[in-house]
């Protein structure tokens, strides 16, 4: 045996620890990446928060100092159109040349204008500075004044009314007149500068609310950047790392076809070696006892018969324990593979199955030649071998066709039988492997076509290198 001279690759590259080391990624870096996004994320809903609220509170400060206005605006008007209206009445009572029905029912709208102006001074929100509470003061003075200034002249007679009339009007109605205007006037006035003020603050408070988010906009800048720049480092070292990984993978996938191509070189080796040593010599020495047997036999009288059924019974077994050897042999290495070429060693391996067996096989030949390379003709002759055994034991099967056919550029092998069947793609035994590596090793294709309950069909395509097989093909055959 000669199995020393084929050693296994050492390591099969299988990367050391110092290796794996290396590789590994870094775990800080990645608690940083982790820590930096969502501190970043962090940042992004804070500032986003703290924006959203005080444009909230910007836009609640901006509405309260409207409707503070638009209040305080509607309470000036009312007084001014009712202290207005309330002149008009004692300008018209004063003036009246006869007075009576009319006269009453003025005297009863002048009244109820001061109520309404003096009302609506009540209403005016409470929320007034000092000076608007002096100046609203004046205007109840005003009011109360034109009040007083009415009800003394309504007890004037009609010369009394005719000759104070218009002294009155002009010295003291007109200016009370334009003085409660000149005082809505500053109040208004006040309230113009206090929303004024009011936009103002919300002017500050939102250019306080840019400088913050241009700061949170200029941080989370410089923090994507640090991000991005510490995440191309990390995709780079996972890049590099992968890389490394791949190029192991590839490594330890071409050491282990190398591996397998050793096996299977050691295994036909071995197979060689074994079928040589049964056949030379446990095969001569069984020969050597056939023929001390026969002359043990002559020199042995005919009247010896228990001694000559001994001898006989010697040469049953010696030639029996021959064909048991010479089979082994052929089963091991078959020497018409190489004497012969693939097609007969075929055609031997199927008789044999059809005589052990309850499995009738056919062979079928066309255009094989026999000048094959012997890598080839092995590779076929073991695909038919296992596949022919698994139809046999395990598919159970009944008949089984082998077709052997050569092209220009390849030879095709198909292999069908009437078995059980079974699923490739759950079921890949020993055989199946070996037969696959056999296949890929010679830079063919192998395709199975079963399911449990069907047939099997096994297809296979192998290239010919035609510098090496330029012989011309032979003859079909058929057994």
């Amino acid at each position: 045996m000669n199995s020393s001279q084929d050693p296994a690759p050492s390591n099969l590259g299988v990367p050391t620890k110092s290796k794996l080391d290396q590789s590994r990624p870094d775990r800080g870096l990645r608690v940083i990446l982790l820590l930096g996004f969502g501190g970043l994320l962090a940042l992004l809903l804070y500032s986003g928060a703290n924006a959203l609220g005080t444009l909230r509170d910007l836009h609640n400060t901006e509405e309260a100092a409207r409707n503070r206005f638009l209040d305080r605006g509607r309470v000036l008007s009312t007084v001014i159109l009712s202290t207005n209206s309330y002149s008009d009445h004692m300008e018209e009572f004063l003036l009246s040349v006869t007075p009576g029905d009319a006269q009453t029912a003025s005297d009863d709208d002048a009244a109820r204008q001061a109520d309404q102006a003096r009302q609506a001074l009540q209403g005016y929100p409470s929320d007034r500075t000092d000076e608007e509470a002096a100046l609203l003061a004046q205007l109840q003075n005003y009011i109360a004044e034109e009040d007083r200034a009415f009800r003394s002249a309504i007890a004037w007679n009609a010369e009394e009314r005719r000759l104070r009339a218009q002294e009155m009007i002009a010295r003291e109605i007109l200016p009370r007149r334009q003085g409660i205007v000149t005082i809505a006037e500053k109040i208004e006035l006040l309230n113009n500068q206090e929303t004024i003020a009011a936009k103002q603050a919300n002017f500050v408070e939102f250019g306080r609310l840019q400088n913050n988010l241009s700061e949170f906009l200029m941080l989370a800048l410089i923090s994507g950047f640090l991000l991005a720049v510490v995440s191309a480092i990390y995709i780079l070292r996972l890049e590099r790392q992968a890389r490394f990984r791949y190029a192991e993978l590839v490594n330890s996938r071409t050491e282990l076809q190398q591996l397998s191509a050793r096996l299977v070189d050691a295994q036909e080796t071995e197979r060689r070696a074994i079928s040589r040593e049964l056949h030379d010599e446990v095969g001569q020495a069984l020969g050597l006892l056939l023929m001390d047997a026969g002359r043990l036999s002559t020199q042995l009288g005919p009247s010896e018969e228990k001694s000559q059924e001994i001898v006989r019974s010697i040469k049953t077994v010696a030639e029996r324990t021959v064909q048991t050897v010479r089979s082994m042999a052929l089963l091991l290495r078959p020497s018409m593979l190489d004497d012969l070429g693939l097609v007969p060693a075929v055609e031997w391996y199927a008789r044999e199955m059809s005589r052990r067996g309850e499995t009738e096989v056919e062979v079928r030949a066309e255009n094989i030649s026999d000048d094959l390379s012997d890598p080839l003709k092995l590779c076929v002759y073991r695909m038919v071998q296992e596949a022919l055994n698994n139809a046999n034991r395990h598919a159970h099967a009944k008949n089984v066709t082998v077709e052997l056919k050569q092209s220009a550029n390849s030879i095709n092998v198909k292999i069908e039988d009437d078995g059980s069947g079974f699923d490739p793609k759950r079921t890949r035994g020993m055989g199946l492997l070996g037969m696959e590596e056999r296949v890929k090793r010679l830079g063919g294709t192998l395709t199975i076509e079963s399911r449990p309950g069907t047939r099997t069909i096994i297809r296979a395509e192998l290239p010919i290198d035609t510098s090496t097989n330029a012989s011309a093909p032979t003859t079909p055959a058929q057994s």
